[in-house]
């Protein structure tokens, strides 16, 4: 594997930022997050795609706010189709832990997992996947 050097330029107020995400996440430096969100980037446009995977959705909310669970319920009877099991943790101070394991198109997950990420209220939201095909 040949490794070039280039350099980039970048604003003030990106970079600025750019220093800011190296920080927060604990990166060595600025080479080692630019090249992580690359990577994050390719990884996320292959799930752009029809490969048939599988993962998981997890959630986290607070379990007193009602309508969360009613739109987590509406949304997963819309994909029950890719939904292999759904269950919820309830954790201290009224938290609760959703989880969905799913199986099925990269796309059509990646779907759900966005209508669900985008409730509102919810404190986390996640979708892991891996190829299984």
């Amino acid at each position: 594997m040949a490794l070039k050097r280039f350099g980039v330029s970048l604003e003030d107020e990106l970079l600025e930022s750019l220093d800011e995400f190296v920080e927060d996440n604990g990166f060595a430096n600025r080479s080692q997050a630019i090249r992580f969100l690359v990577e994050k980037n390719v990884a996320e446009k292959k799930w752009q795609c029809n490969h048939i995977v599988a993962g998981t959705i997890v959630l986290m909310y607070d379990q007193a706010k009602k309508e969360i669970v009613s739109k987590i319920t509406s949304i997963q009877q819309l994909y029950h189709d890719v939904i292999l099991s759904s269950s919820q943790y309830y954790l201290q101070e009224g938290f609760c832990l959703h989880i969905a394991t799913v199986t099925g198109t990269a796309f059509r997950l990646t779907e759900l997992s966005d209508h669900l990420i985008a409730i509102k209220g919810l404190k986390h939201g996640k979708l892991v996947m891996s190829r299984a095909d």
